[in-house]
């Protein structure tokens, strides 16, 4: 979730720059950096780690100047290092560029960028913004130059660049989700990827919307769409707090970080899925020739990565037709695991720092296993001693529990089984981009089941008191019960259960009364029958009954005493939607009796120790 800052003005910009890097420091970053102009030319610094590195660099080196950009990086492309730390450069080192987001078609324009003659020196996507504005700017002004290179750029960001050659302006754009707002003071202007960078400041702001490109001045912003159309934009007052500010205007963290949900899949899914509906992950690290010799797969995690790790089980299984074991990451060390050169590892860690998890990669390559790695995080140690990473891109977590992280794990594991079974051809092309397709449409349907919020409400009100909730789901949909009931666990400190619905039966039954709720997943489904007949059974021996279903549903609506409705889709994404209102079930209970949600007693976001 990278932090965007810039300013002009007659203040001194280094200060401004550092003041607004540190009010986002909350966004969670491995990188900052800063460019300015300073006597015709473009000068900067940049520094791997925490902020104050960069400012004790600033402090040997001064730099100064009154127009300038800011950055702070979550690495999504080439490790965290002071290289690939923006602002990024062109040959002529008259421009700089920082970038939030990702540019899905960087390889190739970075391909015909160097066979032009252009010398890289990152490993990022962001990289190749600058070596095209360098090859616009021969025939163009610096707005048409970014016009038409982000007419050749495929990928949701927020951009901003700064060009020696025009030292009365910065230009910045918008495209998709990476937010972008512009303070306006008298004769300066600020820009940032958040409220709380510029509130020190002003409380008039422009936001930036999808589609925008926006010239600052000393004078003011011009906002344009990217065809050139002028746009008028009402002037908005803030009135939040800075802490306030750090949450968007949410209670807390993970609120937030849930209402979040639609970005992060569709990041996750960018540039993976063809406009076919098949999937392709170029960025793999493990080439499609080792895949195909793969004959066993063996799955390890811990916590919520382990439920995430359940669901790509599941679709493994049932796509690539492929034998998968799946241990928590602290059992399979000790369990003197059956692996074998043919086998494939998949290790799931949100932080790539888990001790129980990286024990058991150090384990499988040992056993001459290929490992793959599903992490949050570039550079990290799961990273880096993985054989193949499939990046998930949901920015920085702050709250404890995970959500967001959680959803980018079960995207990222889909992508993943249906890359493997159009490799291994065992599912037919139509079927596959029908899945395909389904993920496709995934960031507007979790948008959609957000809307279920109003309706969690009451529930939470009616059962915060509740002493033990059973969650209860079936095939795909088991792990999202595992995931309801550690969500509430963690936050509520209620005692909550996740049950396969059919082993109800054999024990958690005696448990079930009219002081004892029953979360039931049942959306419509292969399996939906069998639910529908393990929630009568709930039902009754006087439970109460809340069903997370499909709208209109009869069959449900017959036994279930509450529904919580989440859009329809194809059955095997549908735990991807089917989660949120456990989330928010969970949130509004803690938040309810009064729990400190972002920080639950007890735990840590990164269990680093066995």
């Amino acid at each position: 979730m990278c932090g965007i800052v810039g300013y002009i003005g007659e203040r001194d910009v280094v200060g401004v720059l550092l003041d607004g890097l540190r009010r986002l420091e909350y966004r969670g970053y491995d990188s900052a950096g800063v460019a300015l102009v300073d006597g015709g030319k473009i000068v900067g610094c940049k520094r791997v780690g925490k902020l104050v590195r960069l400012e004790e660099a600033l402090g040997v080196e001064p730099l100064h100047g009154s127009i300038g950009i800011g950055h702070t990086r979550w690495a999504t492309h080439g490790r965290p290092s002071d290289t690939n730390a923006h602002p990024h450069m062109d040959c002529t080192g008259t421009i700089a560029v920082i970038h939030n987001g990702i540019i899905e078609n960087f390889a190739s324009l970075r391909a015909e960028l160097v066979a032009e003659g252009h010398k890289f020196v990152s490993e990022t996507d962001t990289e190749v913004l600058a070596h095209l504005l360098e090859e616009e700017l021969r025939d163009h002004d610096l707005v048409g130059a970014v016009r038409r290179t982000i007419a050749v750029v495929k990928g949701a960001y927020a951009l901003g660049v700064l060009s020696s050659d025009h030292p009365d302006q910065i230009v910045f754009a918008r495209n998709g989700a990476s937010p972008l707002i512009v303070g306006l003071g008298d004769d300066e202007i600020f820009v940032a990827s958040d409220i709380p960078a510029i509130l020190h400041y002003t409380r008039r702001q422009l936001v930036i919307q999808e589609g925008e490109v926006v010239v600052v001045t000393r004078d003011g912003a011009k906002i344009s769409t990217f065809d050139g159309e002028n746009v008028e934009r009402e002037i908005t007052h803030v009135a939040w707090d800075v802490r306030a500010a750090e949450k968007g205007g949410f209670k807390h963290f993970m609120l937030k970080e849930i209402y979040e949900q639609p970005k992060v899949v569709k990041d996750t899914l960018a540039g993976r899925i063809e406009d076919n509906g098949l999937v392709r992950i170029p960025d793999l690290g493990i080439s499609d020739d080792a895949l195909l010799k793969i004959r066993k797969i063996t799955m390890f995690a811990c916590g919520t990565a382990y439920h995430a790790a359940a669901y790509g089980m599941y679709l493994i299984r049932q796509l690539a037709k492929l034998p998968v074991e799946l241990e928590l990451a602290s059992e399979f060390r000790y369990a003197e695991p059956v692996v074998e050169r043919d086998s494939l590892a998949i290790a799931v860690s949100q932080s790539g720092e888990t001790a129980d998890t990286l024990e058991a990669v150090r384990i499988a390559r040992a056993g001459g296993a290929a490992v793959l790695g599903v992490c949050n995080r570039v550079g990290s140690s799961l990273a880096r001693s993985a054989n193949g990473v499939l990046y998930t891109h949901a920015g920085p977590e702050i709250g404890v529990a995970a959500t967001k992280t959680f959803t980018a794990q079960c995207v990222a594991m889909a992508l993943f089984a249906l890359h493997l079974a159009r490799l291994r051809k065992t599912v037919d092309e139509a079927q596959l981009a029908e899945i395909g397709n389904a993920l496709r449409e995934l960031p507007a349907l979790v948008d959609q089941a957000l809307n279920v919020n109003e309706d969690v409400l009451p529930v939470a009100r009616r059962y915060s008191k509740a002493q033990t909730v059973l969650f209860l789901g079936r095939h795909v949909n088991f792990p999202i019960a595992l995931e309801g009931a550690l969500k509430l666990k963690e936050i509520s400190y209620i005692h909550a259960e996740g049950y396969a619905a059919g082993e109800m039966k054999h024990g958690p039954i005696a448990l079930l009364d009219e002081n004892v709720p029953c979360v039931v997943i049942v959306t419509r489904g292969p399996v939906q029958e069998k639910v529908l007949s393990n929630m009568a059974e709930a039902k009754a021996r006087e439970s109460r009954v809340i069903a997370v279903a499909n709208a209109d549903d009869s069959a449900v609506l017959e036994t279930a005493d509450i529904v919580l409705t989440v859009p329809q889709t194809h059955h095997l994404v549908a735990p991807i939607i089917n989660v949120v209102p456990l989330q928010l079930l969970a949130y509004h209970i803690a938040d309810r009796k009064g729990c400190d949600v972002d920080q639950p007693r007890n735990l840590a976001k990164t269990v680093t120790v066995e």
